[in-house]
């Protein structure tokens, strides 16, 4: 039976030091993974230049560095992108791409599927299927980066980044997929990796109340909450979990 390798992409500095730690290799090593992945867009072990010959053959051995598949790609004369991504369960969940003047906003699923069967969203429509792990949410915007020419050469350096605002806004609610949306959202906000700042990433959730709880002790991001409606009753109507 082949070996089977652990995806990295997902991992945040905290767990790439307790990989690193696993295999006998020093934690620093982190940051260096990370720079290589995030904001160089490398997954060949073999081309990461300033780490050991050694470890490099190692990595080759326990993991990889393995994004979603784009299933299908949509483009629009202004600039805008749609990308159908491929995720483990075999489900295809949607990231969107915005331009505007100074700022590239992308639009990220988070589950495939949705439970919450909002009366007006063809998500809500499709049922629930899965979660998305971290590699899969991180991953649509490592996709974006590449598509969009977002990673930089190594020798000379980052360029300008296309994607500036990242919104959890498309498919799943966010909040329902707490554990896997939260190493994703940090690795966003990394030094080593996006370096998004935190008014520069936005949750958008129909209003579960333990969640916005938990990520406001963990996570404080900027919230979005979509209300659809002036009031109560009419929110119980078109936003189920408005009754609880």
């Amino acid at each position: 039976m082949p070996l089977l390798l652990t995806n990295l992409l997902g991992m945040n500095k905290q767990a790439l030091e307790a990989f690193l730690a696993s295999i006998g290799e020093k934690p620093f090593r982190a940051v260096q993974l990370l720079k290589w992945i995030h904001q160089h867009g490398v997954t060949d072990f073999g081309a990461m230049s300033n780490i050991s010959r050694d470890l490099r053959e190692k990595l080759k051995t326990v993991a990889e560095i393995r994004p979603p598949l784009i299933r299908d790609t949509f483009s629009a004369q202004d600039g805008c992108y749609k990308w159908i991504v491929e995720v483990e369960s075999g489900s295809g969940v949607e990231m969107v791409y915005i331009p505007e003047a100074g700022r590239g906003t992308l639009c990220i699923s988070s589950q495939a599927g949705c439970s919450l069967d909002c009366t007006f969203c063809a998500t809500g429509k499709q049922g629930f299927n899965s979660d998305l792990t971290a590699a899969e949410i991180i991953g649509q915007l490592w996709l974006a980066n590449h598509a969009l020419g977002g990673f930089g050469n190594p020798s000379a350096g980052n360029g300008p980044r296309p994607v500036t605002h990242v919104v959890m806004m498309g498919m799943g609610e966010p909040l329902l997929n707490f554990d896997a949306v939260i190493p994703a959202m940090r690795l966003m906000m990394d030094d080593n990796s996006y370096n998004l700042g935190r008014k520069r990433v936005t949750l958008s959730t129909a209003g579960h109340v333990p969640g916005i709880d938990r990520l406001r002790e963990e996570c404080p991001v900027s919230l979005a909450v979509s209300l659809h409606a002036p009031d109560d009753a009419l929110r119980d109507e078109l936003v189920p979990l408005n009754k609880t």
